[in-house]
Order: C-alpha cells, then structure tokens, then sequence
C-alpha cells in the first residue's frame, strides 16, 4: 500500500516567510475589507453634526478603539508593503529564492515600522 495518502500535520509544518507574508497579506485584506463599512459610517455620522463629531471623537479616545485602530493600522501597512511587493514579483523583480526571502523580511520590517510612526500619532 505505498500509494495511500499520508497524514500532514499542518501545525508540525514550518512556513517559509514568504508564504507566512501571503497568508498575512489575505488576512489583512479580509480584515479591511470588513472594517471599511464601519470606518464609512462612523465618518457619515461625524459629518451629520457637531455634537456627533464629538461623540465620535470621544469613542476614538477610548484605549481599547485605538488598538483596533492601531491593528487596522498595521493590516493596512502591512497589506501596502506586501502588494508593492507582489507587483514588483509580477515584473519579475525579485523572483529569486534569496531576493523573494530578504523581500518578505522588508515587507514585515516595514508593516511594523510604519505602524509605530502611526501609532506615535494615534496616541
């Protein structure tokens, strides 16, 4: 029988880096993809009246909303760097293992670089 499926442990697999940039580069596409209707709302609201632009700036003062914030910050970021990375892969810029390797490495540096510049400013 040595054509029978063999088991695969996902969770026992390690993941080069740039397949965990793919995955986290689907993620953080749901993840925007899904908050923009709230983001949209919130900023109808705010340009009902001034008394709900305050009570929408009061709602963002609240630590916990400023990590959502701050989260939605980085899947932004992370999904900016990560799609200038895959148009570059699509030029056949960088295609090569190494170049590939040392790419996913800039996009996750600068996902979180540049979450931290916007943090600064968020807090």
């Amino acid at each position: 029988m040595p054509n029978r499926p063999k088991y695969l442990n996902l969770m026992q697999i390690k993941q080069p880096v740039p397949a965990i940039i793919s995955i986290m580069h689907r993620v953080s596409g749901a993840a925007l993809f899904f908050a923009l209707p709230l983001l949209l709302y919130g900023l109808q609201q705010s340009l009902t009246s001034f008394g709900a632009f305050n009570d929408l700036r009061i709602f963002f003062m609240s630590w916990l909303v400023k990590l959502a914030v701050l989260g939605l910050c980085w899947g932004f970021f992370h999904h900016l760097c990560a799609g200038i990375r895959y148009l570059a892969l699509d030029l056949d810029i960088g295609g090569d293992l190494e170049t590939a390797r040392a790419s996913s490495r800039w996009v996750l540096a600068g996902g979180i670089v540049l979450t931290l510049l916007a943090g600064w400013q968020i807090w």
